[in-house]
């Protein structure tokens, strides 16, 4: 692989705590990216918000309004990911698809490569841009159009299961599965419309628990023990 787009869990992110952020497991995590960017890989990375946000609680509120508090909220994250990224040594661009003054830059594919070529970490922020859509679809629509070779996507889960593991704890897990699968049996890896989106576009993907010790590394070397999504 020489480019992958990892897509962080904002609760993964939280640790214990659940919600915010857990310094020790995001220096964790940005010691792994700097290892494999170390070794030669271009990373690009969408991160969720669901530390801070899980959408509308009620009634009371607009989805679109509750969608632009979501994005908000991955933007967060990658502004605190991306210096702490900076702090263990890498060099780092945050890009959104709408103007947020000087915290980011304006999303073009042009930029974005020329990112890559100059050593950077790539974080793409705010979603789609667009209400409706989740940071699964972002993750996609980011991987297709810097073409890379698959999508790593670390979890709380470790992996995918034929039902929910937190309500069903004789869930099985998948070792290996076909997007074709996970979109027939609605599984829950991403959403119906990301997963849609990576049949269409055959993009892998390889889902893992963040949580597991060294698991972006050893994804990237072939030795994890997640679910390997195939096109």
């Amino acid at each position: 692989m020489k480019r992958v787009l990892l897509k962080l869990s904002g609760e993964a992110l939280a640790g214990p705590k659940k919600t915010g952020f857990d310094e020790a497991t995001v220096i964790g995590v940005a010691k792994q990216i700097h290892q494999i960017v170390s070794e030669g890989l271009q990373v690009g990375i969408v991160i969720g918000g669901g530390n801070f946000w899980r959408g509308r609680t009620s009634g009371a509120m607009e989805r679109s309004k509750a969608d632009q508090i979501g994005m908000l909220a991955t933007i967060m994250n990658c502004i605190y990911v991306s210096d702490i990224c900076r702090y263990v040594g890498l060099s780092t661009e945050i890009y959104t698809p709408f103007t947020c003054g000087a915290f980011t830059r304006l999303y073009s594919k042009d930029s974005v490569e020329e990112s890559f070529a100059q050593g950077k970490v790539v974080f793409f922020a705010g979603g789609t841009g667009h209400p409706y859509f989740s940071t699964d679809t972002a993750t996609v629509l980011r991987a297709v159009e810097i073409s890379a070779d698959a999508i790593l996507l670390a979890k709380a889960v470790d992996g995918i299961y034929d039902s929910d593991p937190k309500v069903n704890p004789d869930a099985v897990k998948y070792d290996e599965i076909s997007i074709q699968e996970v979109v027939d049996k609605k599984l829950a890896a991403m959403d119906l419309t990301a997963s849609i989106m990576c049949l269409e576009q055959k993009m892998p993907m390889l889902v893992f628990g963040l949580e597991e010790e060294n698991s972006i590394v050893n994804t990237v070397h072939g030795k994890f023990s997640g679910t390997k999504v195939t096109v």
